[in-house]
């Protein structure tokens, strides 16, 4: 049976290039017949590094079958997984977040969660000796992975392991880091086609906190005049977006990944009171930013407080 390996919805670079890069390990170093599968649409920048490194999109699929066997990388919550995932025959997790809860497995399984900025480095570490035979496609997008994951090594997530990593890949390939890093930033900042659903969608978690159920949206850009000049509309879009995903309220961080700082958009009073207690804003209209506020895994979700 051909092993699914996935990552989380809303799939982002990590989570379009870690299926792929540990598909191929599974089928050309272990010797298991393996295939990466999206649970949706890549964004651009993922859609951009597919193309980079000569790569087709995955196949997107929308559950799995009873006894599938898959693998999940990039998430370890039920939430942004299949609703048939407790049906497959999980054989191994790879992910670098905190631990959710949740998910059942058929026996003993494989995991390795780290904290380390992306689910690519960790792959490179399990790897061991056969990293060395990475094509340069897999490396291209291990090398685009660790760039997104950790914006150019500006999100706090970052580690040495990460960096080092990136750069030694980067050599490798014969890449300037920082001009293709702004290539992907260009790519990720290119949303006008998106609507605002798509846009509140394009890169959210869901996360609960003082019994409200929020749908915690980031859009990373190096132009966020082009989605902060539709603050109105999304913010009107915002209503039915939650009603329609069981959520009490979306949140929306505008990151600006050369200025090092966010944005949030704040259609209520319950926005509001929830920047004031998070971060300690001030709040005096529909917008307030939030210096040094990169990552959501480590500054905003930790910070959420109503």
């Amino acid at each position: 049976m051909t092993i699914k390996v996935f990552g989380h919805k809303s799939p982002d670079t990590d989570s379009t290039g870690s299926p792929l890069i540990w598909a191929w390990y599974l089928s050309e170093i272990r010797g298991q017949k393996a295939e990466a599968k999206l649970l949706g649409e890549p964004n651009t920048e993922a859609a951009f590094v597919l193309k980079k490194w000569g790569y087709d999109k995955p196949e997107i699929i929308t559950d799995v079958a009873e006894d599938d066997k898959v693998v999940i990388v990039d998430t370890n919550n039920p939430a942004e997984l299949p609703a048939g995932i407790n049906g497959a025959d999980i054989i191994q997790i790879i992910d670098h977040h905190k631990l959710a809860g949740g998910l059942e497995t058929k026996g003993p399984i494989d995991i390795t969660i780290k904290p380390l900025a992306c689910t690519a480095t960790i792959m490179h570490n399990l790897m061991g000796p056969n990293a060395d035979k990475m094509t340069d496609g897999i490396k291209g997008l291990m090398l685009s992975c660790i760039l997104s994951d950790t914006l150019e090594f500006r999100s706090p997530t970052t580690t040495e392991q990460d960096k080092a990593l990136a750069e030694k890949l980067a050599g490798e390939l014969g890449v300037d880091l920082s001009a293709y890093a702004s290539e992907m930033f260009e790519a990720k900042s290119d949303v006008g086609a998106f609507s605002d659903a798509e846009l509140l969608r394009m890169d959210s978690k869901e996360y609960s906190v003082g019994g409200k159920d929020f749908r915690v949206s980031v859009l990373e850009t190096t132009a966020p005049k082009l989605i902060l000049d539709r603050k109105d509309s999304l913010m009107a879009s915002m209503v039915d977006v939650a009603k329609e995903d069981g959520a009490d309220q979306v949140l929306l961080f505008v990151v600006d990944i050369l200025n090092e700082e966010a944005t949030l958009l704040v259609p209520n009073d319950l926005v509001k009171g929830l920047a004031e207690k998070s971060f300690g804003a001030t709040v005096s209209g529909n917008t307030v930013v939030l210096p040094g506020i990169m990552s959501r895994k480590k500054q905003i979700i930790p910070s959420l407080k109503v």
